[in-house]
């Protein structure tokens, strides 16, 4: 069983607190695949993320560049959004595998647009609205990701509260 942690019903900023949590526990790099429908807070989470992270720059959503990209502690962060992506091909023309290397955070919104062209997840992000709210489910899907998780766990306990864990 893969390690995961659920938050259902959250508010914005709830959800601003949960993602600002994992920003500060994540390690230097990883692969992050974002999904859920339009306005879910994907964009949201990733901004609160990279906030926590040190990124003091306005972090923009990339709907029309495609990819924005953030030094963040020394490394970069690059942020993809597929949505306007037919088909996994058009990637190559962003020079992904050029942006890949082990000191790079890869934060990918609407990676099922992309399939077999992207590195697998460490961890999946998937929100849901639930009316005005959001339901939030963090899988791990590497050792690296559980280790953010387990670290998520042990943190400030006003940025759990609601979640159910499977660690």
């Amino acid at each position: 069983m893969r390690p995961r942690m659920n938050w259902p019903g959250l508010d914005e900023a709830a959800l601003i607190g949960v993602a600002q949590a994992l920003g500060r526990v994540m390690g230097a790099s990883g692969v992050v695949y974002l999904e859920g429908d339009l306005g879910a807070g994907k964009s949201t989470f990733v901004r609160a993320l990279l906030g926590a992270r040190g990124v003091g720059e306005r972090i923009k959503s990339p709907t029309y560049s495609l990819i924005e990209t953030y030094a963040v502690a020394g490394n970069s962060a690059h942020h993809l959004d597929l949505y306007r992506i037919a088909n996994a091909d058009e990637l190559e023309w962003l020079g992904l595998p050029d942006l890949l290397d082990e000191s790079t955070l890869l934060l990918v919104e609407w990676p099922e647009r992309a399939t077999g062209a992207l590195p697998l997840p460490d961890l999946r992000v998937r929100l849901q609205h639930a009316g005005n709210r959001r339901d939030l489910e963090l899988e791990a899907r590497t050792a690296t990701a559980g280790k953010w998780l387990s670290g998520l766990a042990q943190a400030a306990p006003g940025a759990m509260d609601g979640s159910s864990q499977s660690l």
